[in-house]
């Protein structure tokens, strides 16, 4: 096992859980992060913890300004350093234009791009202290894939695409600390079961004829392709956008 301490957002179920789970038993530490599912968030700790690694918990909207920054004071209260970061967490809106509100395109941004400017401007102090330095963020194909056969949703395409541009941007200004920072941009993804911003059933059963593969992706998956980035074997990988679609586009 590793000395690295590693901040998961979005941690209690789908993605950010498979991707905790990954870490267990790898890393010394994890700081896992829920919006408000204390209880999923502490089952998936629980798991973490019999695999030998420590955990950290906190609960907290990132649309909120300052909750970003309180993971990265957990991470050096518990842990003493800080060594990577998955901005898993995902704010969707689907709605329509018509749909959709000022508060609903002002929800996404908060969410899914100032959360991940705070949190990576509060964590660069400490990951410039330690060897291997990883940022990845997590996207969505809604950026990517506009066509008439698949409903959109403008409002996350947006805040997602902006998103994308700012790991381009601090991937540059990041490098010459030697911190890397990546993007992971998964297709249809399973959801767990009961989750609330999960496209029908239904309707994305309808989705997947448009899927090369002929099926929606698995938490898991994407998840490895989070790890494998966050990994030292990623050193020269920066400023990428690394799509796990099945295919899609």
């Amino acid at each position: 096992m590793d000395e690295r301490c590693l901040i998961i957002t979005g941690a209690s179920s789908g993605i950010g859980a498979a991707l905790a789970k990954r870490f267990a038993g790898e890393v010394a530490g994890l700081v896992i992060h829920a919006r408000q599912s204390k209880a999923q968030l502490e089952g998936v700790a629980e798991f973490i913890e019999r695999n030998g690694t420590k955990t950290e918990l906190v609960l907290g909207d990132l649309a909120i300004e300052g909750t970003a920054s309180e993971l990265v004071k957990a991470a050096e209260k518990r842990f003493g350093r800080l060594d990577g970061i998955a901005a898993n967490a995902g704010f969707p809106v689907l709605k329509s234009l018509s749909e959709g509100s000022p508060e609903d395109i002002e929800y996404a941004f908060k969410g899914n791009l100032f959360s991940f400017f705070e949190l990576a401007k509060s964590a660069v102090p400490l990951l410039k202290k330690v060897p291997d330095p990883r940022i990845v963020a997590v996207g969505s194909f809604t950026s990517h894939v506009f066509r008439t056969d698949i409903r959109q949703f403008p409002i996350s395409a947006a805040s997602k695409g902006g998103l994308e541009t700012a790991v381009r941007s601090l991937a540059a200004s990041l490098s010459s600390d030697g911190i890397t920072v990546n993007c992971v941009v998964p297709g249809f993804v399973r959801k767990d079961e009961g989750t609330r911003d999960g496209v029908p059933q239904k309707e994305l059963v309808e989705m997947m004829r448009q899927i090369p593969l002929g099926r929606v992706g698995e938490p898991s998956e994407v998840a490895a392709a989070i790890r494998f980035l966050m990994s030292a074997e990623a050193a020269y990988i920066t400023g990428q956008c690394l799509h796990v679609n099945g295919g899609l586009i």
